[in-house]
């Protein structure tokens, strides 16, 4: 595969400014794209300009909440004005809701979904029209967590689920139009997920329940989830241990469950 496989492409990825984000910007900086960057922390997308530009990528930040109709189709704009295309965009922005459903509020859930569902579904929305002038890629990161679910990740896992339905959804939709839909399902990686709160505020105090000898770093996961984009793959699913829970997720649940109530599991963190 060659080394510039996207050279001249251009690439937009939200919530770029961390974690899997951040590693796939440098990724397809590396391989020659160019970069519009959003995010709600505009202070770390200049950082991300900065450093790309030490790889000669071309970047700029495109401040955005993806909870915000107006500033997706802004930063939409912004891009193929400043590009003149798009050819690739990456709805990557999302963060974990955690803890048991009884005691979750409507607010909690309104949260997550309008972050991790609809954010995602208004990226591709107004996405798409530029991608089909360019034949492009659309990209949805979900999780493995969308195939099998745990004890405390309720509204995150539903967020999920309800993103590879979307990503199967669009696939179908954008057929024979030359724009493919890439849905991505990661295991664990090394990403600030499990320190941002219910509420999508960051703490670095909090500390990571998630097992760390299963964990990627976010550099190698990047690097396998732009492989697969230029692949044009429809779904895409790793690490290996991601890979054994979204089998069994989606082909043994009855065995998952007895597992998981028999091992006293407690409420997790996400999985990405």
């Amino acid at each position: 595969m060659s080394k510039r496989d996207f050279d001249g492409k251009v690439v937009w990825i939200t919530g770029a400014s961390a974690g899997l984000g951040r590693a796939m910007a440098l990724e397809f900086g590396k391989r020659g794209a160019k970069l519009a960057l959003s995010a709600r922390r505009t202070g770390r997308l200049d950082e991300l300009v900065a450093e790309l530009a030490t790889l000669d990528a071309e970047a700029i930040a495109v401040a955005c909440d993806v909870t915000d109709e107006a500033a997706v189709a802004a930063a939409v704009a912004k891009t193929v004005e400043h590009f003149g295309r798009l050819d690739v965009a990456v709805a990557n922005a999302g963060f974990g809701v955690v803890g048991k459903i009884e005691k979750l509020t409507a607010d909690d859930w309104r949260r997550q979904f309008d972050t991790n569902v609809v954010g995602a579904a208004i990226t591709a929305k107004h996405a798409l029209p530029a991608l089909r002038e360019s034949k492009g890629r659309m990209v949805l990161i979900a999780s493995v967590a969308g195939m099998i679910a745990s004890p405390g990740s309720g509204p995150y896992s539903a967020s999920k689920y309800a993103l590879r339905a979307i990503g199967q959804t669009l696939s179908m939709e954008v057929h024979g139009t030359g724009v493919t839909c890439t849905t991505i399902h990661p295991g664990f990686v090394a990403t600030e997920i499990a320190r941002v709160d219910n509420k999508g505020i960051y703490d670095a105090s909090r500390r990571d329940p998630r097992p760390k000898k299963l964990m990627w770093e976010s550099d190698r996961a990047a690097t396998v989830i732009v492989n697969a984009v230029q692949k044009r793959k429809r779904e895409y699913t790793f690490t290996m241990y991601g890979k054994v829970g979204a089998f069994a997720g989606r082909h043994m649940p009855g065995l998952v469950h007895f597992a998981v109530t028999r091992s006293g599991t407690k409420a997790r963190k996400p999985k990405v």
